[in-house]
C-alpha cells in the first residue's frame, strides 16, 4: 500500500471510532471540518511542488560518516521532531505558523491536518539540513513520514481508548491523553508534551505536563477563538 493510502486508511478508521467510541461528545462542526480538510489539502499541493524536490536534494548531497542502521535514523529523527516541535512553541516567528494549528478549539483526528503550508515548508528546509548532516537515506525518511503521520492522527483523536490499554501504551508511545493536554488552551499546559511518536523524549528533555487529561480541558489557544479559513492562511503574515 503507497504512503498516501496508508494514511488515508488510518483516517477513515479513526474518523469512524471518534464517532462510535468518542473520549468527549462533540457536535458535528462542518465549517470546521472544511477549515481542517483545506488546509490539509494546501498541503497535499506543497508535497510534491516543495516538500519532495528540498528531502530528494538533501537524501543527494548528504554526508556519510557513519553507518546507517534504520532503527537508529528513527530514532535520530524522532528526537528532531521533538525539539523541532519545542522551537514551534519557543521561537515567535514559527509560533506565527503553528498558532494555526492550535487556534482549533476540537481536538480530533482531523486536526492533524490542521497545519499552515508555511510551517510545512519551514519545516521541510530545515529537516534537510538534518538529513543532510546525518545522512539520514531518502527511504527511511518517507518510513518515518509514514510513522509520524500515523502517529499523529492517533494521539490527535477523540477516540476513548480504554486506561488498561492508554497507561502501558503511553510509556512508550504518545497517547490522546498525552497530546489532549498539550492542546490545553493555558499556555503552561501547551508548552509541554511536545513528543510525537516515543513518550520518552518529555521524560528526557522534562517537558511533560504534571497535569493529567481532565475531559473538561478547554482546547484551543489561551484568549484567542478560531477564525476562518482565509484568516487562518493570512493570519502568519500579519498578527505579531
Amino acid at each position: 500500500m503507497s504512503k498516501a493510502g496508508i494514511i488515508i486508511s488510518v483516517l477513515i478508521l479513526l474518523l469512524v471510532l471518534e464517532r462510535i467510541f468518542p473520549a468527549v461528545t462533540l457536535r458535528e462542526n462542518f465549517a470546521r471540518l472544511g477549515r481542517n480538510f483545506s488546509m490539509s489539502f494546501f498541503n497535499a499541493v506543497a508535497g510534491p511542488l516543495l516538500v519532495v524536490p528540498i528531502t530528494v536534494f538533501a537524501s543527494r548531497v548528504q554526508w556519510h560518516w557513519y553507518p546507517h542502521y534504520i532503527i537508529a535514523d528513527l530514532l535520530l529523527l524522532d528526537c528532531w521532531i521533538y525539539i523541532w516541535h519545542r522551537l514551534n512553541h519557543r521561537i515567535p516567528f514559527l509560533w506565527r505558523f503553528h498558532e494555526v494549528h492550535h487556534l482549533d478549539e476540537t481536538l480530533d483526528a482531523t486536526t492533524a491536518l490542521r497545519f499552515h503550508f508555511g510551517e510545512i515548508i519551514l519545516s521541510a528546509l530545515v529537516r534537510a539540513l538534518v538529513i543532510i548532516i546525518l545522512g539520514v537515506p531518502f527511504l527511511t525518511v518517507v518510513i518515518f513520514e509514514v510513522i509520524v503521520t500515523v502517529a499523529a492522527l492517533f494521539h490527535h483523536s477523540n477516540v476513548a481508548v480504554p486506561k488498561w490499554l492508554e497507561k502501558p501504551l503511553s510509556f512508550v508511545i504518545v497517547t490522546p491523553s498525552i497530546h489532549f493536554v498539550h492542546h490545553h488552551a493555558l499556555r503552561s499546559d501547551m508548552d509541554s508534551n511536545y513528543s510525537t511518536v516515543l513518550s520518552v523524549w518529555d521524560h528526557v528533555f522534562r517537558s511533560r505536563s504534571a497535569n493529567p487529561r481532565t475531559l473538561q480541558m478547554k482546547m484551543g489557544v489561551e484568549n484567542l477563538s478560531d477564525v476562518s479559513l482565509f484568516r487562518l492562511v493570512l493570519r502568519p503574515f500579519y498578527r505579531a
